[in-house]
C-alpha cells in the first residue's frame, strides 16, 4: 500500500451525491480551478496540498477516502497547469472542495478537511481596456526566416512560434466571468482555469479511463468556418504535413504504454466558432498496471503541435526567438484522480490574468511553405477567442 510523502499532510476525503447545480461554476472558489466542457466537468475552491507532479499519484493514494459515488473524477483530484518547459519545477494541488457532474447527468461533492466556504463573484467587471502588441511584426518575419532556413538546411522539420498580447483593464479581471463568456462563445473546447491561467482549449491531449485512452492531436489551422475555408484545409499539403508530423509524434509517445493503438486513417476537420483544424481521433488500450493520466501527459508533452521537431532543436529555438519563458501556455492542463483516470487539455486559446493585466499567447505552426503573413493572420484568430471573452460580453 502506497503512504503519503513525509512533507505531505494527513488527509481524509468524504464524496457524496449531490442534487444537480443550477450553474457548476457557483463552486468556483476565487483561485479555483475549473474544466468545463459541453456541460460535463467540475470545479474547485480551497487548497488542501499542493505537491510535486512527481509526488502526485502517491499522495491521492495516501488519501482516506469515503465514497459513495465511485464515478470517474469524482474523490480527491490533483488538479492543475504545468509548465511549457518541462524542465520548470511543476506543482499539482489537491483542492479541498471539488464540485462536478458526469456524462448522464449526476453530480457529487468532494471535501479534503473541513468544509470549504465560497466567495461571492466580484461586484464590478472591467469596462476600459488597453490592448498592446507585444511583438512586432518585424520581429514576426525575421524570427519565421530563421526557421524556414533551419528547415532548408534540414536540422528542423517544425517549430511552433508564438507571439504576446497585452490587455490592461481598469479594475481586476472577474475569472468567472471569463470562465462563463468562454463556455457560451467556444462549445466544443475544454473551458478551463488554473494558475491564473484562463482559456478554452480545442485539443485533448489524453483522456484515461480505467484502462481505455483516447488522443484528439490537432495541426493544420485555417481561419475561418465556412465551406471554402475548410475545402481549403482538407486540400492544403502544407497543412497535411504539419499535422502529421503531430499524430505521428503521439502515436510514437503512447505505443510503450499500449496493448492496441487505433487512429484514424485520415484527419478529421473540427470548426469551432472562428477557426477550423485537422485533427484525427486516437484510442487504445493500456498495458496493466495501466499509468495515470498525468504520467501519460507528461509523456507525450510537448508534441509538435506546440513545440516543434525535433523536440531538442525546436526548444532551443522556441527559447531563442521568443525570448521569455511560455509560462504554462501550452502545456498540459487537467486532472487525474486517486484511480489514475483524468483528462489532460493543452493550455492553449487562453491568458495568464493577473489582477488588470492578461498575457495572451497565440502561435502558429512553421514549417517548409509556411508564409509569415499567412501564420500572422492565423494567430490573430486564434487570439480572437479570448479577445472576446475579456473585453466584448
Amino acid at each position: 500500500m502506497s503512504t503519503a510523502p513525509a512533507s505531505a499532510p494527513t488527509l481524509r476525503a468524504v464524496t457524496r451525491a449531490i442534487d444537480n447545480p443550477k450553474d457548476l461554476l457557483d463552486g468556483l472558489g476565487p483561485d479555483g480551478f475549473a474544466w468545463l466542457h459541453d456541460g460535463v466537468g467540475l470545479v474547485t475552491a480551497g487548497c488542501a496540498a499542493r505537491v510535486s507532479v512527481e509526488l502526485a499519484a502517491v499522495t491521492l493514494a495516501s488519501i482516506d477516502h469515503e465514497d459513495d459515488c465511485g464515478w470517474s473524477g469524482s474523490g480527491p483530484l490533483a488538479v492543475g497547469a504545468l509548465p511549457f518547459d518541462n524542465d520548470e519545477a511543476a506543482e499539482v494541488i489537491l483542492p479541498a472542495r471539488i464540485m462536478g457532474r458526469t456524462g448522464d447527468g449526476r453530480s457529487w461533492i468532494t471535501e479534503l478537511g473541513e468544509p470549504w466556504q465560497i466567495s461571492p463573484p466580484a461586484p464590478d467587471y472591467p469596462d476600459v481596456f488597453t490592448v498592446r502588441e507585444l511583438t512586432s511584426r518585424t520581429a514576426w518575419n525575421e524570427a519565421i526566416e530563421q526557421i524556414l532556413a533551419k528547415i532548408a538546411k534540414g536540422t528542423l522539420e517544425k517549430m511552433v512560434l508564438a507571439r504576446q498580447v497585452e490587455i490592461v483593464a481598469d479594475r481586476p479581471f472577474d475569472h468567472r466571468t471569463v470562465l462563463d463568456r468562454l463556455r457560451i462563445q467556444q462549445p466544443g473546447c475544454f473551458i478551463y482555469a488554473a494558475n491564473g491561467f484562463v482559456g478554452a482549449s480545442p485539443e485533448l491531449l489524453v483522456r484515461r479511463r480505467g484502462d481505455q485512452i483516447e488522443s484528439a492531436p490537432m495541426a493544420g489551422t485555417v481561419a475561418g468556418t465556412d465551406a471554402d475555408a475548410v475545402e481549403f484545409l482538407r486540400q492544403s499539403p502544407k497543412d497535411a504535413r504539419e499535422h502529421a508530423l503531430v499524430v505521428s509524434a503521439i502515436l510514437a509517445g503512447l505505443t510503450p504504454y499500449c496493448e492496441h493503438l487505433d487512429a484514424a486513417t485520415e484527419p478529421e476537420v473540427a470548426v469551432l466558432a472562428t477557426i477550423a483544424h485537422l485533427v484525427t481521433p486516437i484510442t487504445g488500450q493500456l498495458f496493466l498496471p495501466a499509468p495515470d493520466a498525468l504520467t501519460l501527459a507528461r509523456a507525450l508533452h510537448p508534441t509538435p503541435a506546440v513545440g516543434g521537431t525535433p523536440v531538442d532543436a525546436a526548444r532551443r529555438l522556441i527559447t531563442q526567438l521568443e525570448g521569455p519563458t511560455r509560462g504554462c501556455y501550452a502545456g498540459p492542463v487537467g486532472w487525474v484522480d486517486s484511480r489514475g483516470d483524468g483528462e489532460w487539455a493543452l493550455a492553449l486559446r487562453g491568458a495568464k490574468i493577473d489582477g488588470p493585466r492578461a498575457l495572451l499567447h497565440a502561435g502558429a505552426g512553421i514549417v517548409t511553405g509556411s508564409d509569415p503573413e499567412t501564420e500572422w493572420h492565423e494567430t490573430e484568430a486564434k487570439f480572437e477567442s479570448m479577445i472576446r471573452a475579456l473585453v466584448r460580453p
